[in-house]
Parts: C-alpha cells; structure tokens; sequence
C-alpha cells in the first residue's frame, strides 16, 4: 500500500535531548547522522519515515501540523516517560471515536505531538 505522508521533519532545538525524549516516551532508538545534524525515527520498507533535525531557520512550533506516533498498547507508559524528560501533557488520554485513544503533548523542544493507541 502506499501512504500519502511519506516522510516527516520534525525541527528541534537540541538534538541530543530530543533524541534522548523521543527514545524514551517512544521505547525505541533513533539512529543519529551527525553529519546531517539529524535522528531518523526506526522505519523499514515503506513505512513512513521521519527524523529530528537542527536547523536555525526552522523553529519547533506547538501550533502547527499534528504528528501521531504510534505508542500501541503502551501509551500510560509513554505518557509517564514525557515530563520525566522535559516535556508537557497538554491533553491527557482521551478517546478519538472509533480512531483509537490519544495525547497530546509538547515534546521537550516545544512541539506538539499526539502519542495514539488502539482502544
């Protein structure tokens, strides 16, 4: 199947921590490239890929695009690790009808993100 979204960039202000962040609220590990100032979220085939980048024209927003990240099955566990690493619960878990459950959250560089799970 192919997706309509096929990629996604997503600015932060420093690599590091956000990496660390997205590590633990999502239990996974983004791989760094340093040489492009960039974590790439794990994806394979021709799931929708996506990384962290740096760059001083382009600021992370809490008003824009709202990107989902799968946390399925865990999502009180992801829930947990966000302020424990410098982020902000703005909505707490909350049913999207038959979509599944969601939060929202500011991640620790000042974006806005939403964590979903299947019901």
């Amino acid at each position: 199947m192919t997706h309509t979204i096929c990629w996604f960039d997503l600015p932060v202000l420093d690599l590091e921590r956000a990496t660390q962040f997205y590590n633990h609220v999502l239990d996974t590990k983004l791989e760094i490239m340093s040489e492009m100032a960039c974590a790439v979220f794990p994806h394979q085939d021709n799931d929708v890929g996506g990384c962290l980048y740096k760059d001083d024209d382009v600021k992370p927003s809490a008003n824009g695009i709202l990107v989902y990240f799968n946390v399925n099955g865990r999502l009180d566990a992801a829930i947990s690790e966000v302020t424990k690493h410098g982020g902000q619960v703005l909505k707490e878990k909350h049913a999207i009808g038959p979509y599944g459950i969601r939060a929202i959250i500011l991640d620790s560089e000042g974006n806005r993100v939403a964590l979903h799970s299947e019901p």
